[in-house]
């Protein structure tokens, strides 16, 4: 089974991007399963159900979401009606949404599940307890597991990797923008990388405009962020996962969207 995993879809230049992009992508990597970060998709905070139906349009088959989950209240009933996308299990169990959920694949039964990281972000449970919950409660339900961890520390994120090695297929990190150079698979057949990157504006700073960003650290005054436009790339990982749940391989994905999605 073949996994194509986007990050961080950044606004509306980022949903035009992965809209441009994907055909070509699935020409290339012929994924099985496409899960797409979505926390960013509107105006580049949170996401509302007119984003979501746009990143499912384009081709996603999950969608995975983070710490702005809950920005935008008039998505509340769609996290509990659509099955396909996902908050981090970690959040309020009595919050609207779900922490994971279970698609066909290639003829597997896989599991994706949100996660956040605790470290700067705000979350109710610990990741590391929870997932351990979470994979309990996968057990025989599940061929294989994806996570998506949505974490701000390096560290944590890549002691989660090791956490869960030989449990689950892959665990794929978001929510810093900025791909690392550390794909691999780990030792036990977990495919890991601390933060695949977003789908969004390379002329800003991670997807909204430089000048905003640079006035909100010189006068330490808060600043309304706007989505970057022009030069979109987008950002990602492949992961082929084997009958016996782990991967196989793990190959970064970082292409220019076409020049119509700036």
């Amino acid at each position: 089974m073949r996994l194509l995993f986007i990050g961080d879809v950044v606004g509306k230049p980022g949903r035009r991007g992965l809209a441009a992009a994907m055909p070509a992508l699935r020409e290339r990597h012929l994924p099985d399963l496409v899960v797409v970060n979505g926390e960013n998709s509107a105006g580049g905070v949170g996401v509302t159900a007119e984003t979501a139906v746009e990143i499912f349009e384009a081709g996603a088959d999950v969608i995975t979401l983070g710490n702005h989950t809950y920005r935008h209240r008039e998505v509340y009933p769609y996290l509990d009606s659509e099955q396909r996308i996902v908050r981090p299990a970690n959040h309020p169990s009595q919050n609207p949404g779900r922490g994971h959920t279970v698609v066909d694949a290639a003829g597997m039964r896989v599991a994706v599940v949100s996660l956040s990281g605790s470290l700067y972000l705000q979350v109710e449970r610990l990741p590391f307890p929870v997932i351990d919950e979470v994979l309990e409660t996968l057990d025989g339900r599940a061929d294989a597991v994806i996570v998506d961890f949505h974490a701000e520390l390096t560290s944590e994120k890549v002691v989660m990797g090791w956490h869960l090695d030989g449990r689950v297929a892959a665990v794929l990190g978001t929510h810093t923008h900025v791909p690392t150079a550390d794909a691999r698979v780990l030792p036990g057949g977990t495919a890991h990388i601390t933060d695949v990157g977003m789908t969004g504006s390379r002329d800003g700073v991670i997807g909204v405009r430089w000048e905003q960003a640079l006035q909100s650290f010189r006068t330490q005054i808060p600043v309304r962020f706007e989505p970057a436009e022009g030069n979109v790339w987008v950002m990602g990982a492949v992961v082929e996962i084997g009958d016996d749940g782990l991967s196989r391989s793990i190959e970064q994905v970082l292409v220019p969207a076409d020049e119509s999605s700036g």
